[in-house]
């Protein structure tokens, strides 16, 4: 006679792992943080009401609108012109070549408030700006010191300073793509406009944003260099208000907010436009972490015994 008994192993229980010292560093984190903020706000020192009042006032209002400006412009009309000079730089004629490459080592090579005071005193160089045609000769003339203000040496500067490292990143982003890409949009008759606008561009995006975008939040900041040449950017209108008023920190500290308050929105901007055009590459993720289907069968991971 045949009889059968089952052994049910012990029942286990899940303890999770301990981690004093991650617990202690945050709490050592966490105290210091409520310390600098406790001390910072208790000191009569940052005049925080002065902070608040001068936070919207007309001027410094204006000085934001100012780096947006200069901010905007030289991003568009730097990568245009990076563009122009990444293509420059990957084609099979040399003289290109070594123009963008000469271009984008010396603009890269020199600082941006060198090249700020180069343009602000151009006149010393060029007193007088031309235009001359063959055959009909001097067509237009001006004055340097009518044609470049403040603001119109700033926007050099700061273009042909983006223009230089815009171009290095484009670069890479073109060379990202692969060339079995390009060979494909080839064999389909594509003109190279057509490849460049359908294939390259959209796969090389990628790899230009999150650099690009790094350079957009750079250059905002870079834009606080115009203020020595008396171009009211949002710093140049704090130092106003502190050469009348003497408060020197709190409007310091006005600018600093604003800046935070403008990278910050960039910041935001950028993650979505990232997030565009790497919708693709997020889609086939989802699709790879869909659930496979479970097995049709099991393993019995309990213990049985015939006697």
């Amino acid at each position: 006679m045949n009889g059968g008994h089952s052994e049910h192993p012990e029942e286990l229980r899940i303890v999770g792992k301990k981690y004093p010292g991650r617990w202690s560093s945050a709490l050592l984190v966490v105290a210091l943080l409520f310390t600098a903020a406790h001390s910072m706000l208790n000191n009569p020192r940052f005049e925080w009401g002065v902070i608040a009042a001068s936070f919207t006032e007309t001027s410094i209002l204006q000085g934001v609108l100012m780096t947006l400006k200069l901010t905007a412009i030289s991003v568009i009309f730097g990568f245009a012109g990076g563009t122009v000079l990444a293509l420059m730089r990957l084609s099979s004629n040399p003289v290109l070549i070594a123009v963008s490459w000469t271009y984008t080592w010396f603009f890269r090579g020199v600082p941006m408030l060198v090249q700020l005071f180069l343009w602000y005193n151009i006149a010393a160089l060029y007193p007088n700006i031309s235009l001359s045609l063959p055959f009909f000769g001097e067509v237009w003339s001006a004055s340097a010191n009518d044609l470049i203000s403040p603001f119109s040496a700033a926007v050099i500067a700061l273009v042909m300073h983006q223009s230089a490292y815009a171009a290095e990143i484009v670069r890479a982003g073109i060379q990202s793509v692969g060339n079995g890409q390009i060979e494909a949009a080839k064999a389909l008759g594509y003109r190279p406009a057509q490849i460049f606008r359908h294939t390259v561009l959209p796969q090389a995006m990628r790899a230009i944003l999150p650099p690009a975008g790094n350079e957009v939040i750079g250059q905002l900041k870079t834009t606080a260099v115009v203020s020595v040449i008396s171009l009211q950017d949002v710093l140049y209108s704090a130092q106003i208000i502190y050469q009348r008023t003497y408060e020197v920190i709190p409007l310091l500290l006005v600018a600093t907010l604003w800046y935070l308050v403008m990278t910050s929105l960039l910041s935001i901007g950028q993650y979505y436009v990232e997030r565009y055009f790497s919708r693709s590459t997020i889609r086939r993720k989802a699709k790879q972490n869909i659930k496979q289907p479970e097995p049709a069968y099991s393993i019995d991971s309990g213990r049985t015994s015939n006697g």
